[in-house]
């Protein structure tokens, strides 16, 4: 008797769709597209990163552990069939920040159909 072969993994469930689009839903600089998503980066950065970590699943704190918000955003990245590597990842979430959280909450909002897209 054969073992089955697995060729694909199992989806990913409990983070929204998994809308395979290959690229992010905004540009890193689009908040206007948010703009309390972007008021609530820029004047309380911590609070955004605690709201987008919950908002994704995982626990608030995981953007305060070092390369949490870049475990994150690859994990998102991978979930939503989001074109990058893991190097990417870490140098956007290190020099590009606050935006980029922002612009992974939005992300978010998007795929939980909270709002619409927009470049």
């Amino acid at each position: 008797m054969s073992n089955p072969v697995i060729t694909h993994q199992p989806g990913a469930g409990g983070y929204g769709t998994n809308v395979q689009t290959g690229q992010w839903s905004t540009h890193v600089c689009g908040c206007c597209s948010d703009i309390p998503i972007c008021l609530l980066g820029f004047f309380c950065g911590p609070v955004l990163t605690c709201f987008t970590a919950n908002k994704y699943g995982e626990n608030c704190c995981l953007g305060f552990l070092p390369g949490g918000m870049t475990a994150l955003r690859t994990h998102m990245r991978l979930t939503y069939g989001i074109e990058g590597t893991i190097c990417n990842d870490a140098m956007m979430t290190v020099f590009c920040g606050i935006c980029e959280v922002c612009r992974m909450a939005r992300e978010i909002r998007i795929r939980n159909g909270e709002m619409e897209a927009g470049r």
